[in-house]
């Protein structure tokens, strides 16, 4: 970092032995320089995200009965409650895709495969698996080249590429909602502690080789690599940027020290002290994702990357959640029967859910960019490629749009569609808002309204 703030660049870094650490927004920041980075009137840049949760949703407890900006907050809606003016509910999409079209049972992996490429996959557990490109690596081919990552896949539960997982559908498709091409599964990224010495690694692997195991020797913040570079670019930014890069270290600095924790030597349910995990991966699911959730956060602000997608578990996930008590699989749970009990429970696993994701929008809204926040930057979709998880439909999804943006997304409120209406029209949507010059995705029929 030899700058200074009057000719500060968006792609500024603070540099030590194997550390990158890219800048946040500051208003410091020349306008001019900005322009290459950002849109063409050098405003903050526009992110695009794509979060999945398995096996549908008790929608009694999603859908709102009111449309508009006077939209009730459903259960599992209120989680989300703090960004209610940041949120938009839409109902009525519909993914043909995901649907058997001859090929019988796999809606779970199906559901996953079509999610973001809108495609129909080839039923198979071989090596001749044949899907779509997915939006976001669809995306990533026009504006990738602008950011460090073109894209970012991750989740909390790895990625497969072979067996069979769900009904003859490779476990390639069921555990994989990214695709570069249609052979081409992104395999997803699970371990926090990896994420964030991608985010801020050196240049070289020596380089990095070196800082890590000298942080981990010494115990030492990744901040401390860069603190020189730190300190001279500090005393000489106006206060509200002191400020700013003073929140941003803070937060980096919070994600390393919960990583730190996450790997402490803990005791079992039997009292019996347990072996550190080897993969950084958090034993409670709720930590795991709170973390990956502000390691997006970062990736965003930093303008890592603009494009991400995020598997909260892979399709058909029989994953039980005791720590919100609920102790029978999510899938066994989902084929409900009309079940009270079985509803009841998956509604429990459908909060948790949306309480790991307001998490996100609520660390995106506190980081301010331009004259708002990152969240309104942002154009962020949640759901999933099932309704009810009983009757296996892939019609009237749940799925949510977070974010305003940019300005482009009148937020806040219950958009009904009719329903069957493509969710590619959305995807086609989000591509132009990103600068895709795109005609058509997947089975997209043109651009949904509405939504300005």
């Amino acid at each position: 970092m030899s700058q200074s703030p009057k000719t500060l660049s968006r792609r500024t870094v603070l540099r030590g032995v194997g550390t990158a650490i890219a800048l946040p927004w500051l208003d410091a920041m020349s306008p001019s320089r900005l322009l290459a980075a950002t849109s063409s009137d050098g405003s903050p840049p526009l992110r695009m995200g794509f979060f999945y949760v398995p096996n549908g949703m008790h929608m009694p407890a999603w859908t709102p009965g009111k449309e508009g900006a006077n939209f009730d907050l459903t259960p599992t809606l209120e989680k989300l409650a703090d960004h209610r003016e940041d949120i938009s509910v839409l109902s009525g999409l519909t993914l043909d895709g995901a649907r058997a079209h001859g090929d019988g049972g796999g809606d779970h992996a199906r559901s996953v495969a079509a999610f973001l490429t809108g495609a129909h996959p080839r039923k198979t557990n071989g090596a001749d698996i044949q899907n779509g490109i997915s939006v976001d690596q669809a995306t990533a081919q026009y504006v990738g080249d602008r950011t460090r990552f073109a894209s970012l896949e991750l989740g909390l539960e790895a990625s497969s590429q072979a067996g069979n997982c769900d009904s003859g559908y490779s476990c390639a498709y069921a555990s994989n909602m990214s695709w570069r091409g249609p052979t081409n599964p992104m395999a997803k990224e699970t371990d926090p502690r990896a994420l964030f010495d991608r985010l801020f690694a050196g240049q070289t692997v020596k380089e990095t080789r070196r800082a890590k195991s000298e942080r981990e020797k010494y115990r030492k913040s990744i901040l401390d690599f860069v603190a020189e570079d730190a300190k001279r670019l500090h005393a000489h930014l106006p206060i509200v940027d002191r400020r700013k890069l003073d929140e941003y270290f803070y937060a980096i600095r919070d994600v390393e020290k919960r990583l730190d924790g996450s790997e402490k030597l803990g005791l079992n349910e039997e009292g019996v002290p347990d072996y550190p995990r080897p993969s950084g991966v958090p034993r409670e699911l709720a930590q795991h994702s709170d973390l990956m959730m502000d390691m997006v956060a970062l990736a965003y602000q930093t303008d890592s990357t603009r494009i991400l997608s995020f598997m909260f578990t892979n399709a058909g996930s029989n994953r039980a959640y005791k720590e919100i008590g609920v102790n029978e699989g999510h899938h066994e749970l989902s084929h409900h029967g009309k079940s009270e009990h079985k509803q009841a429970e998956i509604a429990k696993i459908n909060a948790f859910h949306a309480e790991r994701f307001n998490c996100l929008l609520g660390r995106l809204k506190l980081i301010r960019e331009g004259n708002g926040s990152l969240l309104d930057h942002c154009m962020i979709v949640y759901g999933s490629g099932i309704s009810d998880g009983d009757r296996h439909n892939h019609d009237d999804l749940p799925i949510l749009l977070a974010g305003k943006g940019g300005g482009r997304i009148q937020s806040g409120r219950h958009v009904r569609y009719k329903n069957g209406t493509p969710l590619c029209n959305l995807y086609l949507w989000m591509m132009r808002q990103m600068g895709a010059d795109a005609e058509r995705f997947g089975d997209s029929q043109g651009v949904l309204q509405g939504l300005g």
